[in-house]
């Protein structure tokens, strides 16, 4: 049978890529989003606003899973207050009307930023794993890190599968023209240890997650198998941080925001890198 999926945030970047992976996938999904899309997705959103609860109900009667990406996507787009009450409440909402509707998966975007981002004091070593977590330093974060809370207990009280994705940076082939102007200056791109990941491959986690074996409430760091550098991993590291330890070999260019567990557990493999659009000589 076909499985019927509800995508929220579906207008935004990782919702509208989503929309398309899981459509290319065989899955009937329900769009909603409170603003419709720019561009065809496919199927035409439902508009609904998330932090009511009544509507999220809504949204989802009669779908088998949730992809829950509707969240106001970074700290400094709205005060902290409102980051972090709007993002909260959407996420509260659309955690108990899945368990109410008895779904079979919740599978939500999380975050990074839980992780000790912007990075302003050093990772305690690096590559950062979810052992790092959690360590908010914005309301933003802060919000991820008390949903993944809420998250953990739901899923106890109901026995549904709830999967946190802590996406990294989510760009796309229209960025990667401005990578070469982090090149020069390491420091510029610390934030989050240089690290991002390629919204297609955003998209492809959201449906390994509908379908890997899961039970309880886990999250996975999402991130591209590479950085945004054109420089060695361990050389950057040590310009920028060097007293953090490198725990392990990870290549010379590979990511420092370790994916070793969503490989384990959803069988995620990054596809794409910037490195097949952008000539690393061109700085």
């Amino acid at each position: 049978m076909t499985k019927r999926i509800c995508v929220t945030g579906a207008s935004g970047r990782a919702g509208r890529v989503t929309v398309r992976e899981l459509l290319a996938h065989g899955y009937q999904v329900v769009a909603t989003d409170r603003v419709m899309p720019a561009e065809d997705l496919g199927v035409r959103p439902l508009l609904a606003d998330l932090t009511d609860y009544g509507q999220a109900t809504e949204v989802l009667q009669d779908v088998d899973a949730v992809v829950h990406l509707a969240n106001i996507p970074a700290p400094g787009i709205h005060t902290p207050a409102t980051t972090f009450n709007q993002n909260m409440t959407m996420n509260f909402n659309v955690f108990t009307a899945a368990a109410q509707a008895n779904l079979e998966r919740v599978v939500w975007a999380s975050s990074e930023t839980t992780l000790g981002l912007p990075f302003d004091e050093p990772p305690r070593y690096a590559p950062v794993d979810e052992d790092h977590y959690p360590v908010p330093t914005s309301t933003y974060a802060l919000s991820k890190v008390a949903s993944e809370t809420v998250a953990g207990h739901i899923a106890e009280w109901s026995q549904i599968p709830f999967i946190g994705l802590r996406f990294s940076n989510i760009l796309g082939l229209d960025d990667y023209q401005r990578f070469p102007e982090h090149w020069p200056d390491a420091v510029a791109r610390r934030w989050n240890l240089w690290g991002y990941i390629d919204e297609r491959d955003a998209a492809m986690a959201c449906r390994l997650a509908l379908e890997a074996p899961a039970k309880g409430s886990a999250s996975y760091i999402i991130a591209a198998a590479d950085t945004v550098m054109d420089r060695p991993s361990a050389e950057v590291l040590a310009e920028v941080y060097p007293g953090v330890t490198l725990t392990r070999d990870v290549g010379e260019f590979g990511t420092l925001l370790a994916i070793d567990r969503a490989r384990a557990a959803l069988g995620f493999t990054p596809q794409h890198s910037w490195r097949d659009h952008v000539d690393p000589r061109s700085s």
